[in-house]
Parts: C-alpha cells; structure tokens; sequence
C-alpha cells in the first residue's frame, strides 16, 4: 500500500487513461487533470505545435515541469501522456507524491482505438505498428517499475473498467491523514 496524496495513470497511448480516469476521479471524490491538456492549456499551443516548434525533447521538458507542479497538489487523478515515464525523476516523483496505476494496453488494442487519430506526433509515421512496437519496448520496463497496480480494461467498457478500477484503487491506495 502506497500513502500518496494524489493518483496517477500512466500506460501507452490508447489505453484509456482519459476516458477512463474522468469516471475513477469522479467515483473517489478526486479532481481530473489530463497533463497533455493542461499542457496545451498553459502554452496555448496543441502538443503537435510543441514538438513541431521544440521537437520532443522540448516537449518532455515542459511535460516534466508540468507535472513536477501538479504533484505538489493533492487529491487529483493525473492521466499523463504516454512518455511522461521516460524521465527518472518523473518517475521518481510519481512514486512519492502518488498511487500509480498502470494501464496496460497491446499493440492491436492501441492501433484499433487510434486508428482515426492523426494529432498524436510520435504516430504521423508510414508504419504505425512498428511504431508503437518500440515504444512499448522501450516504455513497458518504465511502467512497471513506477506501478503500485497494474490494471487491465482488456475489452471492457469504459464504464465497467472505471467501476472495477475504482473499487480496486479504493482498496489498496491510503491518502494521507489531512495535517
């Protein structure tokens, strides 16, 4: 059990770390925050525009200093992007300042669920599937490491998944006591 005063999701793109953190957050009482919106909100700019403008490695500066700020918060259900786990001391902090979840997703599943996205950079590729191969080699290690649970929607709705995430999470993550 994981004392931590927020709750994040992470997982790769396509996983369901919006749609369905919006319903945990709402059954555990918490705030929703998406880091890729928040981060759009901020700059006033589409995350495409941010790596067209800085590349990705802009991109992940600005994501880490999002997201270094939002942890000092509490009570909210953080939905990060898909390479929020790259950096160690993101992970670091997500490890101290929250109950992480890991939303596992396979490749088949992701390519069905964005087959109709074009706003996402790392897939404006010619091969989409070689594309999200790498990433969750490369990703897949990260996630578990910074995980307190690993939970799998698989081919439930995201009503059902939320449900069942929400219980799971209400049963193993403590928040800390209010000073």
């Amino acid at each position: 059990m994981n004392p931590a005063p927020n709750l994040v999701l992470v997982g790769p793109m396509g996983a369901g770390k919006t749609s369905i953190g919006k319903r945990v957050a709402a059954r555990l009482g918490l705030v929703f925050v998406d880091c890729d919106q928040q981060l759009e909100a901020a700059t006033g700019a589409s995350v495409p525009v941010i790596f067209e403008c800085e590349g990705e490695a802009g991109f992940r500066t600005r994501e880490s200093a999002l997201l270094a700020n939002l942890l000092q918060g509490e009570g909210q259900l953080l939905a990060t992007g898909g390479g929020a786990v790259l950096a160690a001391a993101n992970r670091r902090l997500m490890r101290e300042r929250a109950f992480v979840v890991h939303l596992p997703a396979s490749v088949d599943e992701q390519l069905e669920r964005l087959c109709r996205d074009r706003t996402r950079p790392l897939l404006a590729v010619p091969d989409r599937r070689a594309r999200l191969e790498a990433l969750a080699e490369a990703r897949g290690p990260l996630y578990r490491e910074v995980a307190d649970l690993e939970f799998t929607p698989g081919s439930l709705g995201v009503g059902c998944a939320a449900e069942q995430l929400a219980a799971r999470v209400a049963a193993l993550w403590r928040r800390p006591e209010a000073a």
